[in-house]
């Protein structure tokens, strides 16, 4: 067998959304990762092998303007733009080059880590993992660690603290728990995909698959409403071992998918006759397993009350969705919705180990009550937490400070970091740089112009916080003295009160198909030199919700002229920064 030693500063395993933006939102922040990944793709629940929506704070489109921004928002942009169509493989290929050629930053797929070393019982010093396409065994060494694989594969490698199950209602005082703790957990779905033909298709039940009646969907939430892909509610697995049952589990939904696909092509009750079955999900989307303890753990009352933390990092506002353990076999319903009014916070202290000292972790393994994952474990929630331990790993790394000290001595730091990208926190302003602050905007002349360095990065439901531009008109901000210039930031309205769920169910409602009509396309800088406008940047294709513009002048005037957009007849500019190098002269 082949053996290969990889030294890194940061490891992350895991290449789910999670995952994948955390390893890298800290490569580009400039320290060198490895990303270990058991899977072909990347992309976990998203991916061409489970097919889920990126659903998230927004709710589908409930919650106005929470629609998650940063890396994920930069992808699904992307993906609207090269892949209109919503094709998997075309999905799975942009994530794929977002990681496989990212500087600092290594992939290793088909890779599963089967060991991992301690050092004093507190700290990892390397994970070990078997790469199946190669036939290698790797040792990764590094600095930091984080468990972003769902299951928390690492928990029990190094004796880390995690919970599997529900918590009892008296533990935390959670009104949607059980009485009594249990190991049960939220079940394992099988999705399905069907194609129309032009001829009448015929389908055979295999033998070991359910035989399936009117009776089984007979509950509100379980009726058949279309034909064309498969259903949340063939759920199994919640009274087993999520983990060391899986195999079990995917027989029983698979004997549930071909009993469903059964009865709609043979019942007669649905106009089915041309319908084929195109595609069945055979590794099953897991909602729920290994929980970690960290220094917080989130609970419903955090939810429910908008969850207000000094150290907030990302944001949920899904409703707390608990499917019963039972799944589709069980005769009442299948989930609650339970409201979750707006959007709440979610600190940072639910984001490392408690007890390993430099190990984090995001996405469904993060440090939450059975309760509180309902809400926080959909796929937009689980990529800002990924983003936010990217952005504290390279804080991490810069002062040689543990994840805890990054909270107590720079958590300040990490929230203005995650501002900066063109994100958003509740409550917290991102502090805006004294050129911009120092500026007389001479054009428009409106109070609205103020929007754009007023420290949020997005409209609110109740709230404007972007400036409106015609096609053609122009933002003109000055100096009294010329001033050295080298970035300028600006982060567009990508109308972030609608979903994006790069769905290929047309019927849902809402969901972006394009790319936002509103987004600016092509736009021009200037600057003001010797009297005259001098041109220094042209964007003629413009699809992302920031662009950073890396420039190098003295200037006393700088104009920003949106060209066209992608259908409307006006954009919005959300915010704009500017950094100088030296004063003018």
């Amino acid at each position: 067998m082949k053996k290969k030693t990889l030294n890194t500063e940061f490891c992350v395993v895991g290449g789910g959304m999670a995952g994948l933006i955390a390893a890298v939102r800290a490569a580009r922040e400039g320290i060198k990762v490895v990303l270990v990944h058991d899977r072909p793709v990347l992309g976990g629940n998203a991916s061409s092998e489970i097919r889920m929506h990126i659903c998230g704070a927004d709710a589908n489109g409930k919650n106005k303007y929470a629609r998650e921004s940063g890396l994920l928002e930069e992808i699904r942009l992307e993906d609207l733009y090269r892949n209109p169509d919503h094709t998997f493989g075309m999905w799975d290929t942009i994530l794929y080059e977002k990681v496989r050629y990212q500087e600092n930053l290594t992939l290793l797929l088909n890779t599963i880590v089967n060991a991992a070393d301690e050092s004093d019982s507190k700290t990892i010093k390397n994970v070990q993992g078997y790469q199946l396409t190669t036939e290698t065994h790797y040792e990764i060494r590094a600095k930091y660690f984080a468990d972003c694989s769902g299951d928390g594969v690492l928990a029990p490698l190094i004796n880390a603290q995690y919970r599997i199950g529900r918590e009892a209602r008296e533990e935390f005082n959670e009104s949607l728990a059980p009485v009594k703790a249990d190991k049960k957990t939220m079940g394992l779905t099988c999705l399905f995909q069907a194609k129309r033909l032009n001829k009448r298709v015929r389908f055979v039940r295999p033998a070991w698959a359910y035989k399936l009646n009117e009776k089984h969907f007979e509950h509100p939430l379980r009726r058949i409403t279309s034909i064309d892909a498969g259903y949340w509610w063939i759920e199994y697995g919640g009274e087993k071992d999520s983990i060391h049952d899986a195999e079990e589990i995917k027989d029983e939904l698979l004997k549930t998918i071909y009993g469903i696909w059964a009865y709609i092509k043979n019942s007669g009750r649905f106009k089915a006759d041309n319908y084929t079955l195109d595609w069945v999900q055979f590794l099953p989307g897991k909602r729920e397993s290994r929980r970690y303890i960290g220094d917080y753990i989130l609970t419903q009352n955090d939810i429910e009350n908008d969850g207000r933390f000094d150290d907030v990092v990302a944001y949920g506002g899904w409703p707390m969705d608990i499917h019963h353990p039972e799944g589709f076999w069980h005769k009442g319903t299948p989930t609650v919705f339970n409201k979750v009014s707006g959007i709440y916070g979610i600190p940072y202290r639910c984001l490392y180990s408690k007890n390993i000292n430099n190990l984090f972790f995001a996405g469904r393994n993060a440090s939450f009550t059975h309760v509180a994952l309902s809400s926080t474990r959909v796929i937009g929630t689980c990529s800002l937490l990924g983003e936010a331990i990217g952005f504290a790993a390279t804080i991490a790394v810069k002062h040689k400070l543990s994840p805890r000290e990054v909270h107590v001595k720079k958590v300040k730091e990490l929230q203005q970091r995650i501002l900066a990208q063109g994100m958003y926190l509740p409550g917290i302003k991102m502090k805006m740089g004294d050129i911009v602050k120092k500026s007389k905007i001479i054009y428009p002349n409106t109070k609205e112009v103020e929007k754009i360095r007023d420290g949020f990065n997005r409209d609110l439901e109740n709230e404007k916080h972007s400036l409106s531009l015609s096609i053609g008109e122009p933002l003109v901000l000055a100096w009294d003295k010329p001033i050295f210039i080298n970035k300028i930031t600006l982060v567009f309205d990508t109308e972030l009160n609608k979903p994006i769920l790069l769905s290929r169910i047309e019927k849902i409602k809402n969901d972006m198909k394009r790319l936002p009509s509103g987004l600016v396309k092509a736009f021009l800088i200037s600057v003001f030199i010797n009297e005259k406008w001098q041109d220094i940047f042209r964007e003629e294709e413009n699809f992302r919700y920031m662009q950073t513009i890396k420039v190098t002048r003295k200037v006393s005037k700088l104009r920003f002229v949106p060209v066209s957009s992608w259908g409307k007849k006006k954009i919005k500019i959300n915010s704009v920064d500017i950094s100088a190098i030296l004063s003018g002269r």
